[in-house]
């Protein structure tokens, strides 16, 4: 069963594809500052057991950190001991997303190697600056499964040159809240081309709030948007070519 797990709360934003972040409007909603990192009671839940003496996580994936950036500045005193918590349960499967891909290089465990198995990790590039800016470091770095996440997708965005076998999986999701800014459907599309090229794995997540397909624009409500991107029907299995559907 797949859970979550957010050893720390908050984050600053750093790039185009905050201004609208969904914790900052989670935070706003309930009077609290989201640029205000702390530790969260979670954050030992990874060797927390049961009366029962069992996990309480137990199998499948942990979704790490998704309240925050894994690796953010605020947090750098608490991460050894996050990594320490992750190295002592080899049986899950951790899997955290950062847009500052470009400080893991020095804050990796010195025991990292090539890469934990169960540590995947997942790149944030939302317009084709990010990518140029974030992935050429995602692929030097020794990490054993890579995702690239296009959410929020604000532009069309090149990943040919990205694409060579060493990236797991693409994710590309439009904008949600108040203020969204538009997905196009075509920029969904160019990424699925260039995974498809290469037979890499492609998941259409999300319409986003503002989705323009076909010179029309829609406003999705948030409970559709993941249902109308299954509509789709365009994922790529890794290996898998599909005819184009629009």
């Amino acid at each position: 069963m797949d859970r979550e797990w957010n050893p720390w709360h908050g984050c600053h934003k750093y790039s185009a594809g905050c201004a609208n972040c969904y914790v900052y409007r989670w935070d706003e909603s309930v009077g609290r500052d989201a640029s205000h990192v702390y530790k969260t009671r979670d954050f030992d839940l990874p060797l927390r057991r049961g009366r029962d003496g069992r996990w309480k996580l137990e199998g499948g994936t942990v979704y790490t950190c998704f309240t925050s950036d894994f690796l953010v500045e605020e947090a750098d005193a608490w991460r050894a001991e996050a990594f320490a918590m992750m190295r002592a349960r080899p049986d899950l499967r951790f899997f955290f997303i950062t847009k500052r891909i470009l400080r893991l290089a020095s804050l990796l465990p010195d025991d990292w190697g090539e890469g934990w198995e169960n540590v995947a990790i997942g790149c944030t590039c939302e317009d084709q600056r990010a990518a140029d800016e974030r992935l050429p470091e995602f692929l030097r770095l020794p990490i054993r499964e890579r995702t690239v996440i296009c959410e929020p997708l604000l532009g069309p965005i090149d990943l040919s040159t990205y694409l060579d076998g060493r990236i797991a999986q693409v994710v590309a999701g439009g904008e949600s809240g108040d203020g969204a800014r538009v997905c196009n459907y075509e920029w969904v599309l160019g990424l699925r081309r260039c995974c498809e090229e290469t037979g890499t794995a492609f998941h259409f997540k999300q319409t986003g709030a503002k989705f323009l397909k076909d010179g029309r624009l829609y406003r999705v409500p948030r409970k559709d948007q993941l249902s109308q991107a299954r509509k789709a029907n365009i994922d790529l299995a890794a290996g898998e070519l599909y005819t184009e559907t629009t």
